[in-house]
This record gives structure tokens, C-alpha cells and sequence, in this order.
């Protein structure tokens, strides 16, 4: 009986040192979760029959340190959640472990070649919630935008003197026939950039004219008038439009401008002008130059004319028995129905973690903790070896008596 129970042990801390070593060998493992052997007492109707190992249980309650990198595609999450990843054989993956990279198709794989999932974005970059497929960054150049709103925030000086408009006429090169002016630079459908400049011109008590002009071309004028609190009142129009009939050498080869103008924020205070605010929405066309990841997960490129533009988003997914998955190659697990239905979400939501980009999530092993349990594993190795060896000079002893 003693030789059972002591071979028993050995095979308990075999398994043990194996739970240990490959512990301490994956130390240095991106997004690598610890395992600890469960041990469990032998009885045969009520005799002692020695020990088992009745589990391997994996450490997902302790996160690993995230470890800045500065790529933008390395990423960590900090929190409950993994990354859902779908298999070159079409199988689904979770994984802690963020080293992505763009494979030649701008898809985000991992170093197995792995594919990230998430949310996708439709031809009008608006995102779709609930439908997961491969994460895929488009390399296309991002088309010009003509400008649409423009917007302008300004104090316009109250101190300043009335300009009789009939008496002095408008002339952009006599600073007499007005009293400030600013330039805002827009965009045509092309991506063309024009100057429009406002120059402004005091005509009554609270009341001011604007007069709009690009490219050396008068294209429009305005009204504003202002409460006495020096809040603005009214605009007299809210909408310019620039068109190749009225200015064929501006909207030359290009749609016609029109645009919205907004003043919400413009005041009349007895201070010098000054500009708080210039704001439009148009820009050139743009070549992909680096990605943007959000906390939430959300997916940016960013281009060379300055624009960002949503590519998807990352998801992230969780189950109620962590402990379930089964570990396999390449940092990753596959679901089983201990570990219960994952779900699945954005980050930041429900129980689901952070995701930052440029950080890397490293194991948990405490590499400390698991060389006192390789000494403890070697203790326990030893003495059921030195168990075995008693019992087997016992047993040459008794041979020998007979």
C-alpha cells in the first residue's frame, strides 16, 4: 500500500513541476496566464490510497504589467475581457496577448496570422454595431471634402467709429472703409484651397455690414446686428454660395462653393478685435499614414491632410468561468462549454476592460513564487523517492528473513 501511495506522489509532483516549468519558461510570454496544480487526497473506503492532481486552474484574476511599446498596433487590455480572434482554419481564438500587425490586404492579424474582429464601418464610415467580422484598415488615399460650415467666433471693437458705407465705399485696399478683417482658408470639391476673407465695417449703433470676398473677388456680403448687452441679435444671412456663373474664376473645374456661416459665438464689446474661433469642415485629399486606437476600441486612420477617418472597432470578449478555456498554441484559447457563452462587446462596456494602444500586457508569473514552489516540488519529489526507497529495503529485508 505504502509503494502506491508513494508512486502516487511522485506522479502528482511530476505533473506539478510540469505546471511549474512551464511557468517559469513563459515568464517573458506576452498575455500569458499562470497555472497552479490543485492537488487532491486518494481514499479507498476510508484507507488512504495517496494523491491526485484533481486540476491545473490558470490565474485570471491578476493582470499582467502593460509595457509601453509605442507601436500602434501592439495593444493592451486593462481589465476583464480578450480579444477575439478568428483562425486561419476558421476557428475562433481569444487572446490577451496584442501584437497585431497589417498583413498585405490591411487586415490586423497577429503574429500567427490570426485575424482581430470587431465592428466594421459601411462605404459611409458609420459604424455596425453587432455585426463582427475581420478588422481590415484601407490604405485608399481619403477623396477631398469641399468645404460645407464654416464657422467664425470674433469681438467685434464697439468703441469703434461709424463708416457711412455711401460716403466711403467698400475697398479692400482703403483700411479706412472698414475696421477689422479676418481670412479663413476653405476648400472646393477638389480640394483646392481658397482664401475667404471677411472684412468688417461698423455702419450704425450695433449694427455691422460684412463683406465677403476670395481670391480677390468680391462674393458676398452680410448683416449682423447685436443686442446692447453686446450678444449677437440677428444674422442677416446664414448661407453663402459662390458659383461658376457669378465666378467662373474661382469655380473653375469644381462644383460650386455653398456653405453654411455661423456667428453663434460672435460678440460686440467695447475691447479690440480678436479672433477666438476659426473653424470649416472641408480638406484636400489625404494619403494613410498611421492609425489611431482609442480606449473604447475605436479603429482611426489618419492621413497626411490632417483628417482621421474611423476604420472599425475592436471588441472584446468575456466569460463567467475564465478557467474554462483551454489553453492553445500561440497565446491564444479556445472556448468549451465550462467556460460558458462568451460575450461579447465594446471596450469599457458592461465588465469588459480598457484597450490601449501602444502597450503590450506581459504574463503573471511571479517568477519568484514559482521557484519556491519548484524547491517545495523538489522536497516532495524527494521524500516520496526516499518513501519507495524504504519500502523496497522493507521488502529485501523480509525476502531475506524467509
Amino acid at each position: 500500500m505504502s509503494y502506491n501511495i508513494a508512486l502516487s506522489g511522485l506522479q502528482a509532483t511530476t505533473q506539478d513541476l510540469n505546471t511549474i516549468s512551464n511557468n517559469i519558461s513563459n515568464a517573458s510570454t506576452v498575455g500569458f496566464r499562470g497555472g497552479r496544480s490543485e492537488f487532491a487526497a486518494i481514499y479507498n473506503g476510508g484507507q488512504a490510497g495517496g494523491v491526485n492532481v484533481m486540476s491545473t486552474t490558470q490565474n485570471f484574476s491578476t493582470g499582467g504589467t502593460l509595457s509601453y511599446t509605442g507601436r500602434e498596433l501592439d495593444l493592451g487590455i486593462q481589465g476583464d475581457g480578450f480579444f477575439v480572434l478568428s483562425g486561419q482554419d476558421g476557428s475562433t481564438l481569444y487572446a490577451r496577448a496584442g501584437m497585431f500587425n497589417q498583413d498585405a490586404n490591411g487586415y490586423v492579424v497577429d503574429p500567427a496570422g490570426n485575424r482581430l474582429q470587431g465592428y466594421p464601418v459601411n462605404a459611409a464610415k458609420q459604424l455596425q454595431n453587432g455585426n463582427i467580422s475581420d478588422l481590415q484598415i484601407q490604405s485608399g488615399n481619403l477623396a477631398a471634402k469641399a468645404t460645407t460650415s464654416v464657422g467664425i467666433a470674433s469681438n467685434l471693437d464697439g468703441t469703434a467709429d461709424i463708416i457711412d458705407p455711401i460716403a466711403i465705399p467698400f475697398d479692400a485696399n482703403n483700411g479706412s472703409s472698414f475696421h477689422s478683417s479676418t481670412t479663413i482658408i476653405l476648400n472646393d470639391s477638389q480640394g483646392g484651397e481658397h482664401a475667404l476673407t471677411e472684412y468688417h465695417v461698423k455702419t450704425a449703433d450695433n449694427a455691422w455690414t460684412i463683406n465677403y470676398m476670395m481670391d480677390g473677388e468680391v462674393v458676398g456680403t452680410n448683416n449682423l446686428t447685436f443686442n446692447n448687452d453686446g450678444t449677437l441679435n440677428t444674422v442677416g444671412t446664414n448661407a453663402l454660395s459662390i458659383t461658376s456663373g457669378t465666378h467662373p474664376n474661382i469655380i473653375a473645374g469644381v462644383e460650386d462653393l455653398n456653405f453654411s456661416l455661423s456667428y453663434t459665438n460672435m460678440t460686440q464689446n467695447k475691447s479690440a478685435y480678436n479672433n477666438s474661433s476659426l473653424s470649416q469642415d472641408g480638406y484636400s485629399s489625404g494619403e494613410l499614414n498611421g492609425i489611431r486606437l482609442d480606449e473604447n476600441g475605436m479603429l482611426y486612420g489618419t492621413y497626411t491632410n490632417g483628417q482621421e477617418q474611423l476604420q472599425g472597432q475592436v471588441v472584446l470578449a468575456d466569460f463567467n468561468n475564465p478557467n474554462g478555456l483551454t489553453p492553445v498554441s500561440n497565446n491564444a484559447w479556445a472556448a468549451t462549454n465550462q467556460a460558458g457563452q462568451a460575450v461579447i462587446g465594446s471596450p469599457t462596456t458592461g465588465t469588459l476592460g480598457g484597450v490601449t494602444s501602444g502597450y503590450l500586457e506581459g504574463s503573471n508569473v511571479d517568477t519568484t513564487a514559482e521557484m519556491v514552489n519548484l524547491m517545495t516540488a523538489q522536497r516532495n519529489y524527494q521524500s516520496n523517492a526516499k518513501v519507495l526507497d524504504a519500502n523496497s529495503t522493507m521488502q529485501q529485508a523480509l525476502l531475506n528473513a524467509i
